[in-house]
């Protein structure tokens, strides 16, 4: 979703070089830049404002323009700015002292309010909790039968009775039944509309008066830019929310919503949706998105999700082989295999430090499974001594290897090209240094 914008946040940084020193004009200049790179990215005109001042003031008031390495130290203003404009420290959810704990969520229809929901119900599963949904979502053609569908999946209980019933005696009951069954969660399914109108607002505010919820919950689709700001400040007036979930964080928008978000309505991101399945829910953290704009990639999301996929065992095998760049082709194909399991591998590949600037030293344009599908029928039409020993595969071995994996002998010299390219960049990894701080 910032690939563009994190492209012209490292042009912006880069003209720095490695200078020991920097003039006010290259700094203006450099915010003039990033101010426009805010602004393509369709983040609010108000928030690039405040954040390209706050920056220069604090650049200046530090005296980086006389420090030996002030390239570094802007770009650590930066992210600092960026970490507190995403919310500063990672939120938690509120819980009630008694339970079950109500969370209710709220939303404009096609943002991705009923599958957020049992997201979030199969996160708090798998965290030891007992969630109970509740189906208040009565107008939405099949929006209750969506709810059961996706909940019998994960074994997760619905309450619901239809939709004949009033939404306020349905969560009566529901939070009823969540007391009398001792179930930690009461998660609230409530109605949406294709736009904020009166109605929809008053029976929300309704629902939340009954049910006292710890969390009201608003759910804004990322890709819809600027209109997914101004609907969360809406419902944030009305109906009083306490947090946000961000869906289609994978999408291709520019991202500029999950930068405005938080400044525009005061209400933190505690979740970001990153794919359509269930498991696709990630708790918010605002100091590793501000990594992966400024390309410093986010190492620890990449870890969470190995070890929740690998275990902590395989996971750090995994960690060893990719710092150390001691793989081969044959651990190659063993990991993409485990990797696959933790998402699509463009979105995992993502993650790593100086993603873009990887993919330029690779000579890819997009490093997605369709790559990695190629990649791997390459590999699996080697013999275990080639997988082992990749760069003794000679002429003869290549257009071998080409015919059994029906691609070309020139697809063979790519992969191996940038197979040997890539150990190269993962060795670099194992020192801490992020490119962007290498400048």
């Amino acid at each position: 979703m910032f690939e563009s914008l994190t492209d012209k946040m490292q042009g912006a940084f880069r003209k720095f070089g490695s200078r020991g020193v920097v003039t006010e004009e290259d700094l203006d200049q450099a915010m003039r830049e990033v101010r426009m790179a805010m602004l393509e990215a369709d983040v609010n005109f108000k928030v690039v404002r405040e954040f390209t001042s706050r920056v220069k003031e604090k650049a200046l008031g530090a005296q980086v323009l006389k420090s030996l390495t002030p390239a570094q130290q802007v770009i650590d203003i930066v992210h600092g700015e960026l970490v507190g404009l995403l919310g500063g420290e990672a939120p938690k959810l509120n819980s009630s002292s008694r339970p079950p704990t109500v969370i209710m969520v709220v939303g404009l229809q096609g943002s991705g309010k009923t599958t957020s929901i049992v997201k979030l119900a199969n996160l708090l599963k798998k965290q030891g909790n007992r969630p109970l949904l509740c189906a208040c979502d009565i107008y939405r053609p099949a929006a209750i039968d969506q709810l059961v569908t996706l909940a019998k999946q994960l074994d997760i209980p619905v309450h619901e009775e239809g939709t004949q019933v009033n939404p306020r005696e349905i969560a009566a009951h529901a939070f009823e039944k969540a007391r009398q069954n001792a179930h930690t969660h009461l998660l609230v399914d409530t109605a949406g509309r294709l736009h904020v109108d009166e109605a929809m607002m008053a029976e929300v505010a309704d629902l939340r008066a009954i049910l006292d919820p710890a969390e009201v919950l608003f759910v804004a689709d990322a890709m819809a830019g600027q209109d997914a700001v101004t609907a969360a400040k809406e419902f944030h007036e009305k109906v009083g929310t306490t947090g946000l979930i961000l869906t289609k964080m994978d999408g291709d928008a520019r991202g500029g919503a999950a930068l405005s978000i938080r400044q525009v309505t005061g209400v933190p991101v505690k979740f970001i949706g990153v794919g359509e399945k269930t498991d696709a829910l990630e708790p918010f953290y605002p100091d590793r998105l501000a990594g992966r704009i400024l390309g410093m990639g986010d190492l620890l999301s990449l870890i969470d999700k190995a070890k929740e996929t690998m275990g902590d065992e395989d996971a750090d095998k995994f960690g060893e082989k990719l710092k150390k760049g001691s793989f081969d082709l044959q651990d190659f194909t063993e990991q993409i295999k485990r990797v696959r399991k933790m998402g699509p591998l463009g979105q995992l590949v993502g993650m790593l430090p100086g993603f873009n600037k990887i993919k330029a030293q690779l000579n890819v344009d997009e490093m997605d499974d369709s790559f990695f599908n190629q990649a791997e029928a390459i590999v699996s039409s080697m013999t275990k001594w080639e997988r082992r020993h990749p760069e003794k595969i000679d002429g003869k071995r290549r257009k071998r290897i080409a015919t059994g994996s029906g691609t070309s002998a020139h697809d063979v010299n790519q992969l191996l090209k940038q197979f040997f390219e890539a150990r190269k960049i993962a060795k670099t990894l194992s020192t801490g240094k992020f490119p962007m701080l290498r400048m």
